[in-house]
């Protein structure tokens, strides 16, 4: 075999059809496209679109509420802070802050971050002060039961903001 005989598989690339080129070509004049109209228009917009029937997402009823004001919290359990500080990213004997959570990548911060809110999925055996936004009634048990300390403080803002 030589560079010059070489060939694609048939019908591997099929040659695009050449639009308006002459009534000869079967497609000259329109290039398919019918007459006038949207669809003949380059930048058709049609989604949704029904033909004068009332569309579907109009039909059928709307259900549920957004809260545009929602604040949304990185949970972090117990037991991902536990391997951490086994492994060394996170050092018990300094406070646990949300700016060290996120350091050590046990978190990412979401587009409406509220902060960290602390989950008791798992166990800690090590003392830890730690000082997040939120904290399950679990997680702050096993804390202090670990001999550490939980502080929040979205509960410290709101209480603020209230008075």
């Amino acid at each position: 075999m030589k560079l010059n005989e070489l060939r694609d598989n048939p019908k591997a690339r099929s040659t695009s059809k050449r639009l308006g080129r002459g009534i000869g070509s079967g497609k000259g004049k329109t290039s398919g496209k019918g007459v006038k109209g949207q669809k003949a228009r380059e930048g058709v917009a049609l989604n949704g679109f029904e033909g004068g029937q009332l569309p579907i997402y109009r039909r059928l009823p709307k259900r549920g509420f957004k809260n545009i004001f929602r604040v949304e919290y990185a949970p972090l359990n117990l037991g991902t802070l536990a391997k951490a500080i086994e492994a060394g990213k996170i050092d018990a004997g300094q406070p646990v802050t949300e700016a060290v959570i996120q350091g050590a990548g046990l978190v990412r911060r979401g587009p409406k971050w509220g902060g960290v809110r602390l989950l008791g999925m798992g166990e800690i055996k090590v003392a830890v002060h730690v000082t997040v936004a939120g904290a399950s009634a679990r997680a702050i048990a096993a804390v202090q039961e670990a001999g550490g300390s939980v502080t929040t403080t979205a509960a410290q803002a709101e209480a603020a903001a209230s008075e």
